[in-house]
């Protein structure tokens, strides 16, 4: 079984797209969100409506997917046309390319690292940190994990996090942030006015909320899973960071295809040039990567993953917040003097 520098060099012929390939999916994929976005408008009855705004969402979710590669460089990489796209889908789906691919490549480089800033990632904690810190912090800390947060990425994440916070932090290498917010809420507004609350809803707050909420999950479940690993930094490995720290999420095809195959996580971490299409190949031909930690969609995998709240270096694995109390008051009893020892 391939192991370390040699696991990560198998995967390097997969490394490279096909370009016809890479640019089909990503101009009907686009071409396929425009249609639906229409037909979520025009549509004749609301029940139709509906159905093309929810499919909307998913497929902007498909589109990020394909944007995320383009910004790895793994797909469309040196074309002027691409990186016209895909700036303006970065705009359109409140992750302008300044603040995503900063955030996300400091994720890859330190992805499970227990001591590092949260960054591009949710913030992680120790059992004996989450204990020493205030009451505050903890509740800050729980909030930004919480699933109804997460499900709220849309303005979590996507709109406060990418946007408000990266341009606050550095407007003047965040000025597309600024830009994605102008546009994104004037748009809103403009639909609002001119079209009603009603296309609004269809054409914004329903896809939205879908895309990102979605993909904020993946983005917690990939990581944030039951068999997770963290590492201090001085223990950390870049391969064992992938295989340990990053989930295989099984889905059916349909999900599969919506999500650009962002479920085999854990390959694209060893090597985030491989093209999203190419993933699935880069398991079934490599037997080492088929040994890798799962989760999925399913309701009891979900709750299985949001349970998940510090990182417990002694039972070495993630713990939830009634096993920190459980702990807590094992730790309190076995503290406190023995009577008898006292009075004596």
């Amino acid at each position: 079984m391939l192991e370390g520098k040699e696991l990560i060099l198998a995967t390097k012929p997969y490394a490279c797209e096909k370009r016809f390939k890479s640019w089909l999916y990503a101009l009907s994929t686009l071409l396929l969100l425009i249609l639906s976005s229409c037909a979520a408008l025009l549509a004749p009855y609301l029940a139709l409506r509906l159905f093309f705004s929810m499919l909307t969402g998913l497929l902007i979710v498909r589109m990020f997917v394909i944007y995320h590669d383009h910004q790895h460089h793994a797909i469309l990489h040196r074309s002027r046309l691409a990186d016209a796209i895909m700036t303006a889908f970065g705009i359109y789906v409140l992750a302008p390319s300044s603040i995503w691919k900063r955030s996300h490549d400091y994720h890859h480089k330190h992805n499970s690292k227990l001591f590092s800033a949260s960054i591009g990632s949710y913030p992680i904690l120790t059992r004996k940190k989450f204990n020493s810190i205030t009451p505050a912090e903890r509740r800050t800390y729980l909030f930004s994990r919480h699933p109804v947060t997460i499900a709220a990425g849309y303005l979590s994440m996507f709109m406060i996090g990418m946007c408000v916070q990266s341009f606050l932090s550095s407007p003047r290498k965040h000025l597309d942030s600024l830009l994605a917010l102008i546009i994104h809420l004037g748009g809103s507004a403009a639909i609002w006015y001119f079209l009603g609350w009603e296309s609004w809803l269809l054409l914004i707050l329903i896809p939205f909320t879908i895309a990102c909420g979605l993909g904020a999950y993946l983005f917690y479940a990939q990581h944030n899973f039951p068999g997770v690993t963290f590492n201090v930094n001085e223990e950390w490995c870049y391969d064992k960071a992938a295989l340990l720290s990053s989930s295989f999420m099984q889905m059916n095809p349909v999900m599969q295809w919506f999500t650009g195959n962002i479920g085999y996580h854990h390959i694209h971490h060893l090597n985030a040039r491989i093209p999203f299409y190419r993933l699935p190949e880069v398991m079934q031909e490599i037997p080492r990567l088929q040994d890798a930690k799962v989760t999925s969609l399913r309701f009891r995998d979900i709750c299985a993953c949001f349970r998940l709240k510090v990182w417990d270096p002694e039972l070495n694995r993630m713990i939830s917040l009634k096993e920190i109390r459980s702990l807590n008051i094992t730790t309190t009893v076995k503290m406190k003097p023995d009577p008898a020892i006292a009075a004596g």
